[in-house]
Parts: C-alpha cells; sequence; structure tokens
C-alpha cells in the first residue's frame, strides 16, 4: 500500500521516523488549548479537538498522499487567531473560528482548481534552494527558541546563561544525537529523543503538565464542536456588513500566512529528500485528478483546516517539524499513519507525553536543520543577482519566526533585481500576482 520499497524504505525506518515526527510536535497537545483558551474557549475541548483534527489532517496525509508529512493546528496562526482577530480586532471565538473554516474552504478551492501547484512550479529553481536551506535555518532556530537557549532579555538576542537544567540537558542531548548520527546509529535522532527524556528526570526537568483527562475533555467537546453552524458563528460573521472588509481581510490573512507555511515546507523537505520528484510532477502534468502526490498531498492540507475549524480549533496545517521523522528516513505514509496513531494514544497519555521536554525534542530539530542548510550549496552566491532573492527567502524565515514571510521577502526581491536587469519577462505571471498579494497582505496587515 506505501509502496516501501520503491520509495527505499522499511517498515522500521518509517515507524522510527512516525515516532520521531511525533515527539518533535507533542508539544501543540498541551500547547494549543492553553493559548487558544485565553479566547474564551474551554481548554478541554481544544485539547480534544487539537487532537482529533491532527489525527484526521495526519491520516489523510499518509493514507491519501502516501507522504511522511504530519499536521496539527500551527504555532503562529494560533496566537494570530487569539491576540490579533479575537483579543486585537474583537471578533468572538466563534467569529474566528468561522473565518479559518472559510479559510480551509478557500485553500480547498485554489487546490482543487490546481492553483496552489502552479504557484509551486512558478517558483524558480534558486529560491526553491533557498527556501530549503531557509526551512532548515527556521527549523534550527525553532528548536533553539523552544528550549530559550537564545535569550531577548537584553533587548538583543544573545545566548542565555547557562545557568538552568534545561540548558543543559539539551547540550548533552544535543552532543549526544551529532555523536549518533556521526557514528551513523539508526534511529539515532529518536534514540537521543529518548535518552534526554530520561536524563531529564534526575535534573527536574521532565516533568509532566496539568491536563484534563479523556472523560472530562469529552465532556467539554460539545461548547466547540459545530460552533461555527451555531447563531454566534458564521450567521453572526456577516450580520454587520460594516465589519464585512475586516472579516475578509482577516480571511485573507489566514489563507496567505496557511498556503505559504505548507508549500515552504513541501519545496524545503519534499523536494530534497526526493518525496515530491520531478518525474512524480511531469508524469500527471495536464491529467485530470489528484494524481500525483503533490496534488494529493495539498489537498489533505487544505481540508484538514476545515475539519479542524468544525472540532473548535485554528487552522490546522502541516509540521514543519516533520523535517525530523524525514531526517529519521521517513519517505511514505507510513510515517503519518504512525504519528497519527501516537496522537490518539496521546487523548489517554497526554500527561505523560507533555513531560517530554522541548530540552529533548530541540536537538532533534537543531541536526535536522543542520542536514536541510545543505540546499543553500546549489545557489551561486557568486551571482549577485540570485544571492539577494535567496539571502531574503533563507534568512528571514528565522528572523521573521515565519515560513511565509520569508518567502515573501524572496518574491519580492527576485521581482526586484528582474526589473533592475531588464528580465521583467523571465518573471512568470503567477509570481507577479503572488508577490503583489504578499504586498497587499502586509498593507492590510497594517491597516488592522
Amino acid at each position: 500500500m506505501f509502496k516501501l520499497k520503491e520509495n527505499g524504505t522499511t517498515v522500521g525506518r518509517e515507524v522510527i521516523a512516525g515516532l520521531t515526527t511525533f515527539f518533535a510536535m507533542a508539544y501543540i497537545i498541551v500547547v494549543n488549548p492553553t493559548l487558544l483558551s485565553k479566547s474564551g474557549m474551554e481548554w478541554g475541548a481544544v485539547f480534544l479537538a487539537t487532537i482529533i483534527s491532527a489525527i484526521i489532517g495526519t491520516l489523510v496525509m499518509g493514507l491519501v498522499a502516501n507522504v511522511p508529512y504530519a499536521q496539527a493546528p500551527g504555532m503562529g496562526l494560533n496566537a494570530f487567531f487569539v491576540y490579533t482577530v479575537c483579543l486585537g480586532l474583537g471578533f468572538t471565538w466563534q467569529q474566528a473560528l468561522s473565518m479559518v473554516f472559510i479559510c480551509g474552504l478557500f485553500n480547498i478551492l485554489i487546490t482543487v482548481t490546481k492553483i496552489r501547484k502552479s504557484i509551486i512550479k512558478s517558483i524558480p529553481r534558486s529560491l526553491q534552494n533557498a527556501i530549503g536551506g531557509g526551512i532548515g535555518v527556521f527549523v534550527a532556530y525553532l528548536g533553539l527558541l523552544n528550549v530559550g537557549i537564545i535569550s531577548f532579555d537584553s533587548g538583543v538576542p544573545a545566548l542565555a546563561t547557562l545557568n538552568q537544567p534545561s540548558f543543559w540537558l539539551f547540550l548533552i542531548g544535543l552532543a549526544l544525537t551529532i555523536v549518533l548520527l556521526v557514528c551513523k546509529v539508526k534511529g539515532a535522532i529518536l534514540i537521543g529523543i529518548i535518552v534526554t527524556t530520561l536524563l531529564g528526570i534526575p535534573m527536574g526537568v521532565t516533568v509532566t503538565s496539568e491536563t484534563v483527562s479523556f472523560t472530562e475533555a469529552c465532556k467539554a467537546l460539545p461548547t466547540t464542536f459545530c460552533a461555527i453552524f451555531t447563531a454566534e458563528g458564521l450567521p453572526s460573521l456577516f450580520s454587520d456588513m460594516a465589519k464585512l472588509p475586516l472579516v475578509l481581510i482577516t480571511i485573507f490573512s489566514f489563507s496567505v500566512s496557511d498556503t505559504f507555511d505548507t508549500i515552504g515546507t513541501f519545496i524545503g523537505t519534499g523536494r530534497r529528500a526526493g518525496i515530491f520528484s520531478d518525474e512524480d510532477e511531469k508524469a500527471m502534468e495536464g491529467n485530470p485528478g489528484f494524481k500525483s502526490k503533490m496534488d494529493r498531498a495539498l489537498f489533505a492540507d487544505a481540508t484538514a483546516t476545515s475539519i479542524g475549524a468544525i472540532f473548535g480549533t485554528s487552522n490546522t496545517t502541516t509540521y514543519v517539524e516533520s523535517a525530523a521523522g524525514i531526517g529519521a528516513g521517513g519517505r511514505t505514509g507510513l510515517t503519518s499513519v504512525v504519528v497519527a496513531i501516537c496522537f490518539a494514544v496521546s487523548a489517554f497519555l497526554a500527561t505523560f507525553v507533555s513531560a517530554v521536554p522541548f530540552a529533548a525534542t530541540a536537538p532533534a530539530l537543531v541536526t535536522v536543520g543542520i542536514m536541510m542548510v545543505s540546499s543553500f550549496k546549489e545557489i551561486q552566491w557568486d551571482d549577485f543577482d540570485e544571492a539577494i532573492p535567496a539571502f531574503f527567502a533563507g534568512i528571514f524565515m528565522a528572523l521573521c519566526y515565519s515560513i511565509s514571510y520569508g518567502i515573501a521577502a524572496g518574491f519580492i526581491f527576485y521581482c526586484i533585481t528582474k526589473i533592475c536587469k531588464k528580465k521583467a519577462s523571465e518573471v512568470h505571471p503567477i509570481l507577479w500576482v503572488v508577490t503583489a498579494l504578499f504586498i497587499l497582505n502586509f498593507v492590510l496587515l497594517a491597516l488592522i
């Protein structure tokens, strides 16, 4: 079913990859409900909605697309949901969920019409390599920020004072993971996570978080499940025509970030690992339906957002932490199925899953980031015309803590360099449109 031999992998390797991806992103099980509860949603309801959306989205990715990507409510998007949409703009959480639902429908539309795939195909190879390397920098930076070893206390980024057990545990885990990888030990990244977690017990770093029981979560779920279809949801969203422009702007912002985070993840990890090959895409060129891996993967990602909104959570998206599992050898949908099973189990064992500290998963993200930065070598850095957009695409992802903003910077400077060199005709028409939409998004965000 998963064509393991054809993809050069084994059941054991896929299982290890699935476990690696799950532990790298398991933090979302507790973090997402804690964040969304600030908008007035019940913690237990969001806890269960987070797990359900992750299970469904990841299973669709694995069984339909046969690619090793996991989905769950996205960090950044959930913060936008709470702090900008609810607390900043004054929308209720039911209205915010309704906007997420519409965003998902819009993403399905642009996926069915092959617009998202056309955007990917319009990106020049130099920028694709820059996005790949940029994802590596972003993933490594994500790991460093998660564990807190990069400090902003003085107003500028700096190495934190190594006076906390979590920092020392992270450094031990990083050294261990690197040694295992250099020695080519099978399952090195997963072994690093497990051993570091166990070492964290006597150090007081591996501790459980407060969660609710599965029964309590089930009782709370009806408060968010299908809330978008109640009077407080979709009907109220369009009851005040004076707010309609603001509603459309917010949905547009949700969609832009969701779409390009996914595109960046697929390009950055899939191309390098051979999951999405040029041959696969060319073979299906012009054929109707979702016949290529890329088509099916984009469709799986698009549907997950609307499904998550129905259950009661912010945008469900493809996780960049999937790179950890891909780095561990994951190549097929079996990896995703393993992740989905882990999420299902976590509904009953959330207390234990939440005990895995960032100090144990951060080394995995850093080492995977090191692997992915190799995409930068394909860029002609001595060609300033190519180096400028590549630099901004690759570096801005980490500096802005956003994959989509990195892509936006790369697109904008790519167009600028082509205009200056009087080669504007070489820019794909779709790239012009997308760049204009990015600029429009920045302007609208500044206004709201």
